[in-house]
């Protein structure tokens, strides 16, 4: 059953029609699936399960594990009732009470001996096995959720336990605040879980407390954006500028002036350009890991909210919020028995880590505890605002590039949709899953990555075959170079290790510029051997009965997609191949997009076969996406009117290549000095 809200109001929010009124519909169409699966008011939140092979607990894991669930359970579904129970304390759910239930559990948690109790990390620490000295468990995780929902429902729940249970409680996250965590956001928990105890009268170790927080501030790399761990993706968002604001209320402004001010600063930062990440429906990008935490994205707006000089504008916040939630909840394969499924829209394993379990979909909650804004917030009584999106006419493009996180994003004025380019990745050898998260070429925001389907083709990747041995190669790390001229500049290698010299592998040099639908792609082969084969697939193209076209002019040559997504949105596609390509070809695929179960994937391929020899280096292709079946024009599918080279061969060994576009425009390719900018 899909969210259909009905207190709507197109005055105050002309984009969305989503109101407080709306959110409030939205946290009890998603807490009503919880309390169907709740047996009693005993019962904890073990969630069915169709997944077992990926997730978490699998058959034979030690009792912690099997205890991380229950707890992952309890604190992420309680982000959901917190906010509702303070707003309405009788709230009652397949015949339990929800102030109630979260009143006994999260007793039942933290109790040694109780059914229910899910360890403390002294317990688990005795427990393990493992020779780690510096073991951090997932409970860790769980507490941060826990001491936020007591602080939302403070005078609901918190407030009615006795000193003794309070004391318990407070035992319980001591030991969690004061243990060994993971180093990257992990330190945020430990943070948030001294801070309340602080903010509730317990003591607390406070040189721990600033390591953690001096940390995390070092982490912070820029325009908002923290570096956690090798990577950058929306924990940056839903992590660092979300528990930071909650941090600084509780203890920073108080304790840690400083650090709370670069904080409040960082976040103001983001909120400069975070607006543009989002499409101009609100949709949130299939990108990075935990995919199935969703608009959680949006959290980072409510965290700048609660900074004492916030800058976003808040109908832009909560008109964001409002199409990224619409966006999840408003499709029929959003839930599975009542729960959110283990994907991006309906049930796709490609995506799931092996961290997560039935119930780690609820992180997605994070994104309803802006219900703790008051009615009286100007999140709720502003008029929605389109931003960025309000300005931008057919033919337009916003391009916002980020050196610090290595983010370029687009905003398309002629089709609404975002699309976002990525760098300074790297994963390991074989690492398909990590590069389909992070490195994809191109993300968009209605097009969601297609899964690897097959060993010579990967949707918007280049693939090499050494064709004298039939071994396949694909990308693990993605360097970046930065924007010049409008071009954005990268470099992909394939099968990097550092341990061998970067002129011993493959590689491809990127260079792309937006056009209005679209990207066009120049890349130029950096192959230190051949004979090789390479395959460069598009977007994947959700297929519930789709039409092909092909179109060639000039040499050049286009295929489009016509079709609908699973919701029965029209969608098009466009691929056309300019130079160095010979043809473009078709999968059909099923079980690798995650919108729908068939699939198609258009792909270029050529050969490059002699070992040392000036054949073409350059290769130049575009995909465009829109909407609705109109017909791209013919100007839109060809938009190069000459390719010029340096070279008399027209091969672009070397100087610039100098694309003309029909529309008047130039793009100037010069991948010349691009390893004095390469940065991982």
């Amino acid at each position: 059953m899909k969210f259909e809200p009905t207190k709507l109001d197109y005055t105050l929010s002309p984009y969305t029609g989503m109101t407080r009124d709306s959110w409030i519909e939205a946290a009890k169409y998603l807490l009503k699936g919880v309390f169907d699966n709740l047996e009693s008011i005993d019962a904890p939140v073990v969630m069915p399960r169709y997944e077992t092979e990926v997730t978490y607990p699998q058959k034979g894991a030690p009792e912690w594990r099997i205890k991380a669930e229950y707890f992952e359970g309890l604190a992420r579904s309680f982000f959901i009732s917190a906010p509702l129970v303070h707003i309405e304390p009788d709230l009652t759910l397949n015949g339990i009470n929800v102030r109630d239930y979260y009143k006994k559990q999260v007793l039942c948690a933290v109790t040694p001996g109780e059914k229910n109790y899910v360890l403390n990390y002294t317990d688990m620490k005795k427990t393990d096995t493992s020779g780690n000295l510096f073991s951090a468990f997932q409970q860790t995780v769980e507490t941060a959720a826990l001491v936020i929902c007591l602080w939302l429902s403070k005078e609901e729940i918190w407030d009615t336990y006795d000193k003794e249970e309070k004391d318990r409680i407070a035992a319980f996250l001591s030991d969690f605040g004061h243990a060994n965590t993971v180093p990257q956001n992990w330190r945020l928990f430990n943070m948030l879980d001294l801070a309340f105890l602080y903010m509730n009268g317990y003591d607390i170790d406070e040189d721990i407390m600033r390591d953690h927080a001096q940390n995390i501030l070092n982490y912070y790399v820029g325009e908002g954006w923290y570096r956690d761990g090798q990577s950058f993706d929306y924990y940056s968002c839903w992590a660092f500028n979300m528990y930071t604001a909650m941090w600084n209320l509780w203890y920073g402004y108080e304790k840690e002036p400083y650090i709370a001010a670069k904080f409040e600063e960082n976040s103001n930062e983001l909120m400069k350009t975070y607006p543009d990440f989002f499409d101009r429906d609100g949709f949130t990008n299939m990108w990075g890991r935990s995919c199935i935490y969703r608009n959680a994205a949006t959290s980072a707006f409510d965290g700048n909210l609660m900074m004492r000089n916030s800058t976003m504008d808040p109908g832009l916040a909560r008109r964001i919020c409002s199409g990224s939630l619409l966006q999840f909840f408003t499709r029929d394969d959003f839930l599975w028995s009542g729960i959110p499924t283990l994907g991006f829209y309906g049930p796709f394993v490609p995506l799931v880590q092996s961290y997560s379990c039935a119930e780690s979909p609820f992180w997605l909650a994070k994104a309803l505890l802006c219900l703790h804004l008051p009615a009286d917030h100007p999140f709720w009584t502003a008029k929605e605002n389109n931003g960025s999106w309000e300005g931008l006419k057919e033919g337009d493009v916003k391009v916002t590039t980020l050196n610090g996180p290595a983010l370029c994003f687009s905003n398309h004025g002629s089709n609404g949709i975002t699309e976002l380019r990525t760098g300074k990745i790297l994963k390991e050898k074989g690492d398909v899953h990590g590069m389909n998260n992070y490195s994809k070429l191109v993300f968009n925001s209605k097009f969601p990555w297609e899964a690897t389907v097959s060993e010579n083709v990967e949707s918007q990747q280049y693939v090499v075959e050494y064709t004298d041995e039939n071994i396949f190669v694909s990308a693990n790390a993605t360097f970046w170079a930065g924007e010049k001229k409008d071009v954005l500049y990268r470099r992909q290698f394939f099968e990097f290790e550092p341990e061998c010299e970067t002129h011993w592998k493959t590689a491809i040099n990127l260079a792309d510029f937006t056009v209005p639908y679209g990207i066009l792609r120049a890349d130029k082969i950096r192959f230190y051997r051949r004979p090789a084969r390479i395959t460069l697939g598009t977007f994947g193209f959700p297929d519930n009965g789709t039409t092909m076209e092909t179109k060639e002019k000039d040499g050049a040559k286009a295929v489009i997609l016509k079709g609908k997504d699973h919701t029965g949105k029209e969608k098009q596609l466009a691929f056309t191949i300019f130079a160095g390509w010979t043809d473009i070809k078709r999968i059909d695929s099923t079980g690798t997009n995650p919108d729908s179960e068939k699939s198609i994937i258009l792909y270029a391929e050529t050969e490059r076969n002699k070992q040392y020899g000036y054949d073409p280096y350059f290769l130049i292709s575009q995909t465009i996406t829109k909407e609705s079946l109109e017909d791209f024009t013919e100007d839109e599918l060809f938009p190069i009117s000459k390719i010029e080279y340096t070279d008399p061969q027209n091969c672009g060994g070397y100087g610039p290549v100098t694309i003309h576009m029909k529309n008047g425009e130039t793009r100037e390719i010069d991948f010349y000095g691009i390893e004095a900018k390469l940065s991982l």
